[in-house]
């Protein structure tokens, strides 16, 4: 790899790290369940910070729930590190916090890899199974709604622990129809073409809705365009 990488170090009260010579002039934000690494490939010569987002990596939890919007918050404190307005990619999870970011602070340019941005199906509903355990919940008790839990949530859900399941449970059920034509930095949206866990038409349909955004989808790649196919930052 060319280019200096500074290790491991605390940027407002998150660990991240920097790639890059000169000045940072991009932010990354990676997805649920990741770290800073994810970017490491693509960005390693690139003047720019990645984070840990907090309770991801080495960066603490937060103490409480909060959505996207109260990690964008949190990330704004980190563009003192920056002369002047960063580009800012997020990658799934780290694009919701992204988009709000771009929404309320000073943004040069807006990446969006692979982000949830809208539902164009109808939300799935929880099997019947259960279904009937938490509609018992009185008679099962805790434990076993949690076993429950367990057996038909989602990978994230059932990997998450604590406040972080909370925190996942509540950016699921975000929506951003509102959001997207508000934002008015330059965007572009990257996404595999064969993403199964936010398939192409959802970028297709985000693009429609905000006012400088052009999409580019790669061939032969699923979730993770920036491992897979990092040349194409």
């Amino acid at each position: 790899m060319q280019g200096a990488i500074v290790a491991l170090t605390t940027i407002a009260g998150m660990f991240g790290e920097r790639y890059g010579d000169h000045r940072p002039a991009v932010l990354a934000l990676h997805g649920w369940g990741r770290d800073h690494s994810d970017f490491a490939a693509a960005l390693h010569d690139i003047p720019s910070i990645a984070l840990d987002l907090p309770g991801f990596g080495a960066s603490a939890a937060p103490e409480s729930v909060m959505g996207t919007d109260g990690y964008a918050r949190a990330v704004g404190a980190v563009l003192a590190e920056f002369s002047s307005p960063p580009v800012v990619i997020g990658h799934s999870f780290g694009g919701r916090v992204a988009l709000n970011l771009a929404a309320t602070r000073p943004v040069s340019g807006l990446v969006l890899v692979s982000v949830p941005l809208l539902r164009t199906a109808p939300v799935r509903r929880p099997s019947l199974g259960y279904r009937l355990r938490k509609s018992f919940r009185f008679l099962l008790g805790e434990d076993r709604l949690e076993r429950a839990r367990h057996r038909y949530g989602s990978p994230d859900y059932r990997t998450a622990t604590g406040v972080m399941r909370d925190i996942l449970v509540a950016a699921v059920n975000e929506t951003y129809e509102d959001l997207l034509p508000k934002i008015e930095c330059p965007t572009r949206l990257v996404w595999g073409r064969e993403d199964r866990e936010v398939p192409v038409h959802v970028a297709e349909a985000a693009a429609e809705l905000i006012p400088d955004a052009r999409l580019r989808v790669v061939p032969d790649v699923g979730h993770h365009p920036l491992i897979d196919a990092p040349e194409i930052v």
